[in-house]
Order: structure tokens, then sequence, then C-alpha cells
């Protein structure tokens, strides 16, 4: 398990699709995961945010700490991913806040605040994960 204090952030990729999404992580503990979307790009045909890229954001930085708290030698999954759209975004960024609601040693569950440059909140998102040994 990584070490509550070490920020891993430079040493985490976030994959294909969050990197087109243009999603990037700033901080990074099992405890805390803290990442970045722009909202151009990522809108619907509306101009506004799209919900899916809230999630995708969320389910990014989850992940993230999921297996920051499983270790080297086990897999992470998601198994259930929810939100609650709050207000919409049209311009600039979004800043996402991943925390952990349990961290046990087959489950986990994070609660991601998603909030727009005023630090208004815009989406609430919650994720499980599954934890697998590897081999």
């Amino acid at each position: 398990m990584s070490s509550d204090q070490e920020n891993l952030a430079s040493h985490i990729e976030v994959g294909a699709m969050a990197e087109r999404m243009g999603i990037t992580v700033s901080f990074a503990t099992a405890n805390k995961v803290v990442g970045h979307m722009p909202v151009e790009g990522n809108t619907q045909p509306f101009g506004l945010l799209n919900g899916g890229a809230s999630m995708a954001l969320a389910e990014t930085l989850g992940s993230v700490g999921a297996h920051l708290h499983a270790g080297p030698t086990r897999s992470v999954v998601g198994i259930d991913i929810n939100g609650t759209h709050h207000r919409s975004a049209t311009s600039g960024q979004v800043t996402g806040t991943a925390t952990p609601l349990s961290l046990g040693r087959t489950i986990t569950v994070y609660e991601i605040v998603i909030t727009d440059e005023r630090d208004k909140r815009i989406c609430t998102a919650r994720l499980t994960c599954l934890l697998r040994d590897l081999a």
C-alpha cells in the first residue's frame, strides 16, 4: 500500500481515453486523488459539460485511489458507479477530488466531488471497485 504522505501523481498514467479527454492528476495518494479536466472538447450538443465526461473523470480518479490502496500485487476493477449532476459547466476546467468512504481488503468505495472554477459543486459520484489478486 502507498504511503498516505507521498504524492504519487507524477507516476500515474490515466489511460488513453482519459488522455484524449484532457484528464490530468495533480495529487495522488490512497486517501485523496485530485484531477482536472477541460470543459472544452467534453461537451454535449448544447454546450454543457457532458455528464458522461464527469463520470469518466470520477471513475479515473476513484480507480487511481483504489489502485494505490491495493498495491502492485492486486488489480482493480470498477463494479459500480453512480452520480448526481447538480449544475452545469460551460467553460474552463473542472476539478475532481476522490476520497475513500471505505478501504477494505476486497472492496473500495470512493466519493468523487467535481467542482467548477468557482468551486461550485457540479457533480457528486460514488465508485465501488473490486480488488483482486494478480495471477
